[in-house]
């Protein structure tokens, strides 16, 4: 690894704008602001000599680590043990609300609990990628760098007016700030970093970080508890819930797929991509998952979210339809593709993307999946209004005349478009959703064609997308591959759980695409994607494993599953996209595809096995 961390070796805290990764070492090599999306402040993760980093760790080289979060919030506590003492970092964001804002701030308190430790801090951020030098600025209350373009971070000591330590053995290294911080046991000192101050440096009294502490605890605390689960993974399932509000734009209520850009699917390899970004797909999933847990504001606010994408292009779609792949968290849709070519990537993995050439592409089946959340929210008491439906309408009149098409389909390959069974089985979905809520309300409908074109679906999906050597249905018409998204055609009640041809598919699935437990989406080998490489398995698609063998009575198997998939999670509870096959993780890191899915898994065999 040549100096990176592994990818499950951080905790993530947020403010719910933004977030921050913090290795177990005590270092935050992630950080962007203002937003999700921004340009990283703190990029270390990416490239470990370009990229910036805000580390504080202990003095002696020779120590032992342990992280944990407070229970019940976003608060990280990463532990430092040696024979002479014991110390602690408490880092959090305090929580900025639903008005944008470019003033974030990262608390990073520094503790002495046992004996005596002596703590080194390095300050050394890198703006815009690392493209953007910047000047420091010291004076006796803090800090200041400021970046070229612009922008500013600003150091704010947490300390008592007739302390000094934190000035202590202070340098200054190619504009980077060095901070010896010497701590006896009871004794805690610490910083705030600040981007979008509104004033200079200022000294915090320990008093004002206590309060600062009590808010975001009590914050964090009070939101979990309006979560009704109380089943047998209770613990996961809360961490998960957390996660997700941890990726969740507060101003729009937009879910990012994972706080990180380019973490690779396989080391060294070119499959890194940018996740900071909202997924109609990845989000629309998120409102099974927050109304089965009872957070009905997150869900109300990412439907009134997606609703809003669903308006702004109906009745005027371009070759792609009217609804995009993924979006900004704002909703905005610019989301070019560019490579960082100066950054060498996580351990040499290379390039280095940001922005999503996704966006562009075609894949049907996100339509299914917008009108399967809307139509289960509507089910939970967050009515669908005359406006969203009426774009609604034209947007199914839109996929009435392209869902017989070619597309890139849900893995968003790049080798060129096929017919995909699940974005046609989606399709199902889309026509079938509607026409149950305009049944239920009395709206006005083109029942007779969506009926139609159901039906057409349907019909096509049986006869092209099941194979007959291979008994199983499969990722493309004319293919015998298989493909793990289809794992979710008994969830959406396209075929039912007990049809031998069901059976049979999930047995052929677990004889090629299953692996001790842990599914991969495909076998790109099989079916060439479009790039070099392979992967690891994924970890959402084993969490659908998980209920496809619910839904097919096979409880137990799901159960054991289910049990092996909670010891891949890392220290802190927090899953990346992937699994490589010694059980390290892979790909954007924490993923929120899938924490939704080991929710609606845990959701499911709990029901089934307080139904036994």
């Amino acid at each position: 690894m040549d100096g990176y961390p592994l990818i499950e070796n951080h905790g993530l805290i947020g403010d719910l704008q933004t977030a921050a990764l913090v290795t177990t070492e005590g270092a935050v090599d992630w950080f962007c602001s203002p937003r999700f999306d921004s340009p990283s402040v703190f990029g270390a993760l990416l490239d470990k000599d370009k990229g910036g980093h805000c580390t504080v760790r202990p003095a002696h080289s020779t120590h032992t680590t342990k992280q944990l979060y407070l229970p019940g919030t976003a608060v990280l506590v990463t532990r430092f043990m040696t024979e002479a003492g014991a110390g602690e970092v408490v880092d959090f964001m305090p929580v900025t609300g639903t008005t944008v804002t470019s003033r974030h701030r990262l608390v990073r308190m520094v503790r002495c609990v046992r004996g005596s430790m002596t703590f080194q801090v390095e300050i050394a951020p890198r703006f815009d990628y690392g493209r953007s030098k910047h000047e420091l600025h010291i004076t006796s209350h803090g800090a200041v760098f400021a970046a070229q373009d612009g922008t500013e971070l600003t150091v704010h000591p947490i300390r008592e007016p007739h302390d000094k330590r934190l000035l202590d053995a202070l340098t200054v290294q190619d504009g980077d700030l060095h901070v010896s911080l010497p701590l006896q046991a009871g004794e805690q000192r610490g910083l705030v970093l600040e981007m979008g101050a509104d004033g200079p440096p200022a000294e915090v009294r320990l008093d004002a970080y206590q309060q600062l502490f009590d808010q975001t605890v009590g914050f964090w605390r009070s939101w979990l508890a309006q979560s009704r689960y109380t089943g047998r993974w209770r613990e996961m399932v809360e961490r998960s819930a957390i996660t997700l509000k941890l990726m969740t734009f507060a101003p729009s209520g937009a879910v990012v797929a994972a706080p990180t850009t380019a973490l690779p699917e396989q080391l060294g390899g070119e499959r890194n991509w940018d996740y900071r970004f909202t997924w109609v797909r990845d989000a629309s999933f998120s409102v099974y998952a927050l109304l089965g847990l009872g957070f009905t504001e997150e869900a109300r606010a990412f439907i009134a979210w997606l609703s809003d994408r669903v308006k702004e292009r109906a009745g005027n779609s371009g070759e792609t339809g009217p609804l995009n792949v993924m979006y900004k968290v704002d909703g905005s849709a610019d989301l070019e593709e560019q490579t960082l070519d100066h950054w060498e990537g996580y351990a040499g993995s290379f390039p280095v993307r940001i922005g999503n050439g996704a966006a562009t592409q075609l894949q049907l089946d996100i339509y299914g999946e917008a009108l399967d959340s809307m139509y289960f929210a509507h089910q939970h008491g967050l009515q669908v209004g005359h406006g969203g439906w009426t774009s609604m309408r034209e947007n199914l009149d839109w996929l009435a005349d392209h869902w017989d098409q070619t597309e890139e389909g849900i893995w968003e390959t790049r080798s060129g478009r096929q017919d995909f069974t699940y974005g046609r089985v989606m399709s199902w979905v889309a026509f079938d959703r509607a026409l149950r809520l305009a049944d239920s309300k009395g709206w006005p409908s083109a029942s007779g064609r969506w009926q139609a074109e159901r039906d057409a679906a349907y019909e096509q999906v049986m006869a092209k997308g099941w194979n007959e050597e291979r008994q199983a249905f499969v990722q493309h018409y004319g293919s015998d591959v298989l493909d793990s998204s289809l794992l979710r055609m008994a969830t959406v009640g396209f075929v039912s759980p007990e049809d031998p041809m069901w059976a049979s598919t999930l047995d052929a699935i677990d004889g090629e695409l299953v692996s001790d437990s842990l599914v991969y989406r495909y076998n790109p080998t099989a079916s060439p994607d479009g790039l070099r490489g392979s992967e690891g398995t994924f970890s959402l698609c084993t969490f659908m494993y998980v209920d496809a063998l619910v839904r097919a009575g096979r409880t137990d198997q799901a159960r054991l599953v289910f049990e092996k998939m909670m010891g891949y999670a890392n220290h802190l509870g927090l899953y990346s996209e992937e699994t490589d096959p010694t059980g390290r993780q892979l790909g954007n890191f924490p993923q929120a595809f899938t924490h939704l899915a080991l929710i609606d898994a845990a959701l499911t065999l709990d029901k089934a096995l307080d139904r036994r």
